[in-house]
């Protein structure tokens, strides 16, 4: 009798090594292969993700250009940095500092990211409008500025109706 049930207990063993050892080659083979599946969950969140990540290169750009103005790399003998008002030098390194800052938030698509990114586009939108004498006061800044925002508040609208609550 003891014979018949170490048999069983190593056919039962065998049978186990074999099954384990056909998951794990199953969910090695998982794990490597390059297809996910592609599901139409999380489109919303894909798309305001991809929406930062475009915004946040377009922030390096306006802070390198606000650098640039900084340093004198654009502009001539007239428009340098030192012959500007205080209030265009103090505007000008509020957004050098500040764009690059914020495209770092954004490209990591961080809550703080949107809010400082949110915060260079309202603070741009009331410096053209309530101070011309600053940038010149270009409506089609403000209305490129509301665009930007107007998009990114329906992506997160619709990102965040996507996710269960």
């Amino acid at each position: 009798m003891p014979e018949l049930s170490t048999r069983d207990a190593a056919r039962d063993n065998a049978r186990d090594a074999v099954r384990d050892s056909a998951r794990d080659s199953a969910m090695s083979v998982a794990a490597i292969s390059s297809e996910r599946p592609e599901s139409d969950d999380n489109v919303w969140t894909r798309r305001l993700v991809l929406f930062l990540r475009v915004m946040a290169l377009l922030s390096i750009l306006k802070g390198l250009y606000h650098w640039a103005q900084v340093t004198g790399f654009v502009g001539g003998e007239d428009e340098a940095f030192e012959n500007q008002s205080m209030a265009w030098q103090a505007s000008t390194i509020y957004f050098a500092v500040i764009e690059l800052v914020a495209a770092v938030g954004l490209w990591l698509a961080t809550p703080w990211g949107a809010v400082v990114w949110l915060t260079t586009v309202v603070s741009m939108a009331v410096i053209e409008l309530m101070f011309p004498g600053i940038y010149g006061g270009s409506l089609i800044v403000v209305g490129v500025e509301a665009f930007m925002l107007a998009a990114y508040l329906a992506l997160a609208w619709m990102a965040a109706r996507e996710r269960p609550p």
